[in-house]
């Protein structure tokens, strides 16, 4: 099939996406409300246009072919980002607000990705936040597609990522130990050695803290009892609240550590610090809410000011 130097059709183009999501002719129609005869026929226009075909048929689907996979992957990087455009045109006529999409990683506690927010839905402009909470591959892969505008993590974006990100470092906290006020005068007084044989509730070893303070705890020659792994925060910490081990929160946050778990601080673990990150794709122009977030938490340390409830 030879190119005809036709230019290149984005209604074709996004047609020819729409059948490759949806796997059929028929079901893209459907999802488009056209004609399947129409999907066809701007299908062959495209393939003309490109010199390659994009789909072969298998039995009653299309099965897309080397050059279709390579078509989409430019196709997925369009349309997302378009539709994300539609929508957000939509709402802002409908509400007066402007879209901000948020993926959270799931080990960030919600507290602290709240706080970051607020930096967006304290700006003049109305801004209404749609937040997703996933782990970090999925989300940064989302990011690159331009599915997100911004990605709240405790670590940065591996360097060896195919895709170029930028990680920004937006604060960063000493951890302490917290406990029931019953265990907490228990293991309080000679602390740290006091930790010996203690029980303590900590996250599970996929979580960037966890190495930390396992490296605190052999540092200090301590031999703490772990009594439970937890990869959900809010799990940990209402074991924690129950009385069933010590267990690690933000040093930032124990006004509502100590308000809504009833923990008192048992110690500070030193160097231990957790740091969060705002994760970017490469865009030429940025979101004004991300540019709040940013510019807020510059300095890359928590501020009471900052942080106060």
């Amino acid at each position: 099939m030879k190119a005809t130097g036709l230019a290149l059709n984005f209604r074709h183009f996004y047609y020819f996406w729409v059948v490759a999501k949806e796997g059929s002719i028929t079901r893209a129609a459907e999802r488009l409300d056209v004609a399947a005869q129409t999907i066809s026929a701007q299908l062959s226009l495209l393939e003309q246009s490109l010199g390659k075909a994009l789909f072969v048929p298998q039995g009653r689907r299309l099965a897309i072919t080397e050059a279709g996979r390579m078509a989409l992957k430019y196709a997925d990087q369009i349309f997302p980002l378009s539709e994300q455009m539609m929508g957000a045109f939509a709402e802002s006529e409908t509400e007066g607000m402007m879209r901000l999409t948020v993926g959270i990683a799931d080990s960030v506690p919600k507290s602290i990705s709240s706080r970051f927010l607020e930096a967006a839905i304290l700006m003049p402009q109305r801004v209404k936040p749609i937040c997703y909470e996933y782990g970090l591959d999925i989300l940064l892969a989302d990011l690159a597609l331009n599915k997100l505008d911004i990605v709240l993590s405790d670590r940065p974006a591996s360097a060896n990522s195919s895709v170029r990100l930028f990680s920004h470092l937006l604060g960063e906290s000493e951890v302490t130990l917290y406990g029931a006020p019953t265990l907490a005068a228990r293991y309080k007084p000679g602390f740290p050695k006091s930790l010996n044989s203690a029980p303590l509730l900590l996250p599970t070893r996929n979580n960037m803290i966890r190495s930390r303070i396992d490296y605190w705890l052999e540092s200090h020659d301590l031999h703490a009892e772990v009594v439970g792994e937890f990869d959900d925060n809010a799990l940990l910490n209402t074991f924690g609240r129950n009385g069933l081990g010590l267990f690690p929160a933000l040093s930032v946050l124990e006004h509502e550590v100590q308000a809504e778990c009833g923990a008192v601080p048992v110690g500070s673990l030193g160097p231990v610090k957790e740091q969060f990150y705002a994760i970017l794709n490469e865009r030429k122009i940025r979101h004004p809410a991300v540019e709040a977030i940013l510019t807020t938490y510059a300095g890359g340390m928590f501020s009471p000011s900052k942080m106060a409830a």
